[in-house]
């Protein structure tokens, strides 16, 4: 069985966050799946190319998402190289993403609770990038990922994120 994790922040304000493009990619992947509030977020199942596929939006705040994680993994016996986590990345220019596994941005507060939780780093990362800030006046990260993606954005990541589905459907069937 394969565990696919978007991080976000859980609470309405942070929707339309940079910081919650895991979660719009969960809602990308699958338009439907029935989750249940338990083990620290909501947890679903879909069939994805007829592989049943376990779904995760952890209801920790960012910082904590390895305690959703683990408590899943743990619960359902995921070997580790069998999770993938799809997160917004500031290494990365807004429009492109990277596939990795084992390895990721410099610093991700998300991903540093999941390594510590699981004691690993061999997991699949599907880095969404969402730095479009302007040299000019530019915004430290950790207030620019909070803030609301424009509307233009929103266009531009609705077109891209199929793309991301197909690539991480491959990953899947590996």
């Amino acid at each position: 069985m394969k565990l696919l994790v978007g991080l976000g922040n859980p609470e309405k304000t942070y929707v339309k966050n940079r910081h919650n493009v895991g979660f719009m990619f969960l809602d990308t992947m699958c338009k439907e799946w029935k989750a249940e509030s338990k083990f620290y977020g909501e947890v679903g199942e879909a069939q994805i190319n007829g592989e049943k596929m376990l779904l995760l939006k952890p209801s920790t705040f960012m910082n904590e998402s390895g305690k959703a994680v683990a408590a899943v993994v743990k619960f359902y016996k995921i070997n580790v190289r069998n999770i993938i986590v799809v997160h917004d990345d500031l290494d990365l220019a807004f429009g492109t993403y990277k596939m990795q596994r084992g390895r990721g941005p410099k610093v991700h507060n998300g991903l540093l609770s999941i390594e510590k939780s699981l004691g690993s780093v061999d997991f699949w990362r599907i880095r969404i990038g969402v730095d479009g800030r302007d040299d000019d006046k530019r915004i430290p990260g950790e207030v620019y990922v909070l803030q609301d993606f424009t509307q233009e954005e929103i266009v531009l990541l609705k077109s891209i994120l199929p793309t991301v589905k197909t690539d991480v459907v491959h990953i899947m069937a590996k």
